[in-house]
């Protein structure tokens, strides 16, 4: 199990009590937003990074374009595994296991704290 599998329970079985029809929608949504949100991160990055070395290896609009692109792939993948019969594995799973819980606001603040973190790391480079 990786770190977005534990995050998507923890978010899962927060709303599961509250709003069954949407935990789904939810936890899908905060796994796939956190993941295009360290994508962005490591992309703001790399740009800095090769912007420095004096390396042109693509320009800005084509990188906005394989970034969405990526995000789209993200969104996509996460939907097909979080939805049928790996969800139903990792929900025995977290069973088993002695069951860890997160604060949901420091869930929910963790993406945005990363995008805030890319601001600033995009505007010093």
């Amino acid at each position: 199990m990786t770190i977005f599998d534990i995050l998507f329970i923890n978010i899962f079985q927060y709303y599961k009590a509250k709003k069954y029809k949407k935990a789904i929608k939810v936890a899908t949504f905060y796994v796939s937003f956190l993941q295009c949100s360290l994508l962005l991160l490591l992309g703001i990055f790399f740009a800095g990074f090769f912007r420095q070395m004096h390396v042109n290896t693509m320009s800005s609009s084509k990188a906005w374009i394989l970034f969405v692109l990526i995000v789209i792939v993200v969104f996509f993948k996460n939907w097909m595994q979080y939805s049928g019969k790996k969800r139903n594995l990792l929900n025995a799973k977290m069973l088993k296991r002695k069951k860890q819980t997160y604060n949901i606001w420091v869930l929910w603040l963790l993406p945005v704290f990363i995008l805030g973190l890319g601001y600033v790391l995009s505007q010093a480079a």
